[in-house]
């Protein structure tokens, strides 16, 4: 009886607790259950577009949907989870049945039931109209590189959580990346998430777009150059930089070998970005340091000769310094043509170390030029004082200094624009959903390199390198003036200077206006070594196939005649506006030099009707006011009409538009016959009819026709 009685206390105790937490503390112990279940996730903000100069979508963020339901959700029913199952069968072309048997074979007490993954934005469109509460939609990013590998390498790629690790999505990644929101959950008993209706949200802060100066165009010329040129030369790899001097604004970068950004993990050894993080030692190109040291020192006489040796070769300080061969008796615009490495570290032995390092550091060498990607190395310059007598000539010629690519064309830029440094850039501008601008770069000038007297000097010399008679021969492009210069350096490994080379060629165009400065380097090549075979062929290409995407550069060079021939006749200016006569001057590749102030052309030198050859210049006299009689008023917008037989169709046509006529066009190739003659006078908006040497059927075995107007 005792044993039974105290058996029988236990469970009665038990219960008694059981009351008393349920009467007493109840609410609070369900309330802290409640907080404890409670959670909140975030929700990804949609990370901001990358696009080129001309708007052209690079990089860019897609949604995929998953879809659930809270079967317990109130009012929800029957009728409504079939609406469902129908709309998700529709748009996966699953049979409705297989939704309603994941509903069916849910837990009872499940409010979190997954029907399905990955769907599109027009699934979040038809399930949202059905106006269900029940029903759950989240949203999933991931990133998507439109153009596969273009500019992988300037675009970099994102991980698992779309976090930029590479390029400028790693650069940019706060400001891509936008403010994450967050949305509050439940977790069960097993602690796992589930999302349900009418759960407390905070709404994401969308990333900003970044609007790139890279050129889509450009930079598929670039990459497909740079490839042919890698494969044939049998190089390890290359690199190709093309930025405009004028801004520091980069138009291009490539490497090759590349990788897809859409699967970073496939190519590992391919994503290092060798234009900002490859620390080389650059050869002959470095020899433009020394040329301008030299020339703003006053260490050359106009006049002076110098000796490279009968067998090519010069001890200096207990070290051989070879020329590529014997060069006989150079002016210093031969030894820079030529390429003397023995002239070039005589010149610069005039120069004090401490003299050469500061022009060295005026370039920008030895210090990042901060451009907006990561990874820039900073190179490799050592102070005068950790100098031997051997880092001096060595270093005229572009050894005994590392410097990265991005640094060279940085230097020659600079060179290029008569002697700004400008500190190179990509991202033109940062704006919102709303295409409202937050950021605007303007460009940045870091110092000047030298008096712009001291670039007059050497631009002819640079020029002299790309010429028949200098080692880039290979890079010439008719009718364009260029100027650059070749490398061609030993690579150190293992302590040791080897017979393995880096071959480069950098140049700009055109010479006088530069447009354009262009990096070609290829690693270890194995069909030629020097930089004029194998970089510099590569350089012209793409410099050819630049020509053809810039209708402005296209004039200047289509303009510029063989030996004999001419451009145009001079047209009649009196009375136009300055920008007409100079956009009709242009337009025929002929140059102006305005005299005296106002906006009208009062006079003019040559005279109307003669023949110039492209790039002579007509002088022009303008005035504030021009009187002209109420007899020849309606005549003053006719203008004579160039002669353009002979030139291709697409240059006469932008010509002709450019001077303000329609133009009509009938077959391809060159042009043939023209209507009006030249020199005929036609009023602005007149018809001009071009007839080329091949012409085009269509299927009928008609003639095609084809018509355009207007500006272009």
């Amino acid at each position: 009886m005792l044993l039974a009685l105290a058996m029988s206390l236990l469970p009665l105790s038990i219960i008694v607790q059981m009351l008393r937490i349920h009467l007493g503390s109840g609410e609070e112990l369900r309330a802290l259950w409640r907080k404890q279940a409670e959670d909140f996730i975030p929700i990804p903000s949609l990370r901001g577009d990358i696009l080129d100069v001309n708007g052209k979508v690079l990089a860019t963020s897609t949604v995929n949907y998953t879809v659930a339901v809270d079967p317990l959700f109130r009012d929800m029913n029957d009728e409504k989870l079939t609406k469902i199952a129908t709309v998700l069968g529709s748009l996966t072309t699953k049979d409705p049945l297989y939704y309603l048997k994941k509903l069916r074979e849910a837990a009872p007490d499940s409010r979190y039931v997954v029907l399905e993954k990955g769907l599109g934005v027009d699934a979040y469109e038809r399930l949202t109209a059905l106006g269900i509460r029940g029903i759950i939609i989240e949203e999933q990013y991931r990133r998507r590189f439109n153009y596969g590998t273009l500019a992988s390498h300037v675009l970099g790629f994102v991980n698992h959580n779309v976090d930029g690790m590479m390029g400028l999505e790693s650069y940019y990644n706060g400001t891509l990346r936008g403010e994450d929101g967050t949305q509050q959950v439940r977790r069960d008993r097993n602690g796992k998430i589930r999302a349900y209706v009418g759960a407390p949200k905070k709404q994401p802060r969308n990333g900003h777009h970044l609007v790139t100066t890279i050129n889509l165009y450009v930079q598929s010329v670039v990459e497909e150059e740079l490839a042919k040129g890698v494969i044939s030369a049998d190089a390890d790899y290359g690199t190709a930089i093309v930025m405009d001097p004028n801004t520091g604004a980069i138009i291009a970068m490539a490497n090759y070998p590349t990788y897809d950004p859409n699967k970073p993990g496939s190519e590992l050894e391919n994503r290092r970005n060798f234009a900002i993080s490859d620390m080389i030692e650059p050869g002959s190109t470095f020899k433009l340091v020394t040329a301008i040291a030299a020339r703003e020192n006053g260490v050359v006489k106009e006049d002076e000769r110098f000796e490279s040796p009968a067998d090519g070769k010069k001890l200096i300080y207990g070290q051989w310094m070879k020329d590529h061969k014997p060069l006989g008796t150079l002016t210093f615009d031969d030894l820079i043509a030529q390429s003397s490495n023995i002239a070039i570290a005589e010149v610069a032995m005039r120069i004090k170390p401490d003299i050469f390092y500061q022009y060295v550091r005026n370039m920008g060498f030895g210090t990042p030029t901060e451009i907006d990607l990561p990874g820039e190395e900073l190179g490799r310059l050592r102070k005068p004082y950790d100098w031997t007598k051997v880092t001096l000539p060595w270093m005229s010629v572009g050894y005994e200094i590392q410097v990265t690519p991005i640094q060279l064309v940085a230097a020659f830029s600079a060179f290029a624009n008569g002697g700004k440094l400008y500190r190179p850039y990509i991202v033109q501008r940062i704006v919102d959903e709303r295409s409202n601008d937050v950021r605007v770069h303007e460009p940045v000038i870091i110092r000047e390199i030298c008096r712009p007297t001291t670039i007059k000097q050497l631009i002819p010399t640079f020029e002299k390198v790309v010429s028949s008679n200098g080692t880039a021969r290979e890079a010439m492009i008719e009718g364009m003036t260029i100027a650059g210069k070749t490398g061609t350096a030993k690579k150190f490994v293992d302590g040791l200077y080897q017979t393995r080379y880096r071959s480069s060629f950098i140049g700009f165009f055109p010479s006088r206006s530069p447009r354009y400065v262009t990096l070609v380097i290829l690693d270890e090549p194995r069909t030629q070594i020097y930089g004029g075979d194998v970089a510099a062929p590569v350089f012209k290409a793409i410099g050819k196939r630049i020509l053809g995407l810039d209708p402005q550069l296209q004039y200047q060079v289509h303009g510029t005649p063989t030996k004999g021939s001419y451009v145009a006749v001079v047209p009649k200016l009196s009375g136009l506006k300055r920008e007409e006569a100079q956009q009709l001057l242009h337009a025929q590749g002929l140059g102006v030099q305005f005299d005296g102030e106002g906006d009208r052309v009062a006079g003019q030198q040559p005279a109307a009707g003669q023949t110039l050859s492209a790039g002579d210049i007509i002088r022009l006299t303008l005035t504030q006011k021009l009187p002209v009689p109420k007899a020849t008023q309606a005549k003053t917008d006719s203008i004579t009409v160039p002669p353009v037989v002979g030139w291709s169709m697409r240059r006469a046509y932008y010509s002709l538009v450019e001077a303000g006529y329609k133009v009509q066009l009938s077959g391809q190739g060159q042009v043939q016959s023209q209507e009006p003659q030249a020199g005929s006078r036609m009023a602005k908006g007149s018809i001009i009819r071009l007839s080329g040497s091949r012409q085009v059927t269509n299927p009928n075995g008609e003639v095609r026709l084809e018509v355009r107007g207007g500006a272009r």
